[in-house]
């Protein structure tokens, strides 16, 4: 695991710059006897071995390993990394980093992206050899496939939902959104109210939009929104939901003609009347 090294002024080589990560809990020093002197006693002899400069010693006491970000010092460590402080992170085992395996190769990526190295003493994965960078391929596509497989479910899952009618990502005007489920306000008939108004009179959309302090886009969307109709809609296709209609077919079907223009007289379309 050799450095290609630089050299400064006077032609002296000038090494690599390494962070040392250690963390541990009190749970695990208790059950493990893992102290931070031991870990970090061991990692510095491994970087001065393998001829790189410490650039710090990053430690973590105490705290758990399900979270990174809530980890002071390892928020710190990666805000170096990303300004390439340093070259490589040293860390005990993977454990002491990120017991969350996506976490873990999350932020592995990350430092490849940043040209940072990773190494895990007792683990003995590395990023700097052949094998080590092998071993990062696999870690991530591994995460790759994690992703896809997560992507998988998280469609069939909601396509299963929209095919029972359960499907809710948001509730309209005249609705609240309970438990998931869309169940109409107290106040849904206005949404009668505005179709009926639209339909029946001369009001403009401003007029009628600013009546119901809506937007005229925003009234547009309310006069051709098919959740009305006790439907649902996803990725453009349409079934029928579980909650209840606010208006009829017939009136939606006459609010549509309308909007695109139908034959109006007094606000009436002659086809009803």
């Amino acid at each position: 695991m050799g450095q290609n090294l630089s050299s400064d002024k006077d032609n002296n080589p000038i090494k690599p710059k390494a962070a040392i990560y250690v963390r541990v809990s009190t749970e695990d020093q208790a059950k493990h006897g893992i102290s931070l002197a031991a870990q970090e006693e061991a990692l510095k002899n491994y970087c001065n071995a393998l001829g790189y400069e410490i650039f710090d010693i990053y430690k973590d006491e105490g705290k758990s390993a399900k979270n990174i970000i809530q980890r002071p010092r390892m928020k710190q460590m990666l805000e170096d990394a990303q300004l390439r402080k340093f070259q490589a992170i040293f860390t005990y085992k993977l454990d002491r980093f990120s017991r969350s395996l996506m976490d873990l190769i999350t932020t592995i990526e990350k430092l490849k992206e940043w040209g940072i190295d990773f190494v895990s003493l007792q683990d003995k994965i590395e990023t700097t050899s052949a094998s080590g960078k092998l071993m990062f391929h696999i870690i991530s596509a591994f995460a790759e496939f994690e992703r896809n497989v997560t992507s998988e479910r998280t469609k069939f899952t909601m396509n299963k939902k929209f095919e029972d009618g359960d499907l809710i990502t948001r509730a309209p005007l005249g609705y609240n959104a309970i438990n998931k489920k869309l169940v109409p306000k107290e106040d849904s008939y206005i949404i009668q109210e505005i179709y009926q108004t639209f339909l029946n009179t001369d009001t403009s959309l401003t007029q009628l939009a600013k009546k119901y302090n809506l937007s005229v886009n925003g009234l547009k969307k309310v006069l051709s929104n098919e959740t009305y109709l006790g439907k649902i809609k996803f990725a453009g296709k349409v079934v029928k939901g579980k909650h209840t209609p606010l208006i009829s077919p017939e009136l939606f079907e006459k609010v549509q003609k309308k909007l695109k223009g139908g034959i109006i007289f007094k606000g009436i379309n002659k086809e009803n009347y």
